[in-house]
């Protein structure tokens, strides 16, 4: 199987340049990163990643409406939100929206991995 594409989405310039070093799969090749929701629907378009990870506080779109406008694009597209968030109702609303799995921020190297082999295990099966 090819390697699945990976976008990483996050108004922090630490947290993209982390997730995308800490992604050690063989499973994943990053492609691409934004720091918006906006930057990634553009990104999207160019790049048309199989997995996304998703920050929900951003600037100009947050990440509950670009999970909506991405699965609207791409209704096979993986998304793990990775968030400071501890609101349940928010998680929940991006679960709805179609992300497949949430992680909480501050995550290890080991913990980032973990959620994002356990996104696409299916795949694999």
């Amino acid at each position: 199987m090819d390697k699945l594409k990976l976008m990483v989405v996050d108004d922090s310039n630490v947290i993209r340049n982390k997730i995308s070093r800490a992604v050690t799969s063989s499973r994943f090749e990053w492609v691409t990163s934004a720091s918006s929701g906006v930057d990634a629907l553009a990104q999207f378009r160019v790049h048309h990643p199989d997995v996304v990870t998703m920050d929900l506080t951003m600037p100009q779109m947050d990440g509950i409406d670009c999970i909506e406008k991405l699965i609207h694009m791409n209704p096979k597209l993986l998304i793990l939100v990775v968030s400071a968030l501890s609101d349940k109702a928010t998680g929940i609303r991006a679960l709805e929206k179609g992300a497949g799995g949430f992680l909480l921020k501050p995550f290890s190297e080991t913990e980032l991995n973990h959620a994002l082999l356990e996104l696409t295990d299916w795949l694999y099966v």
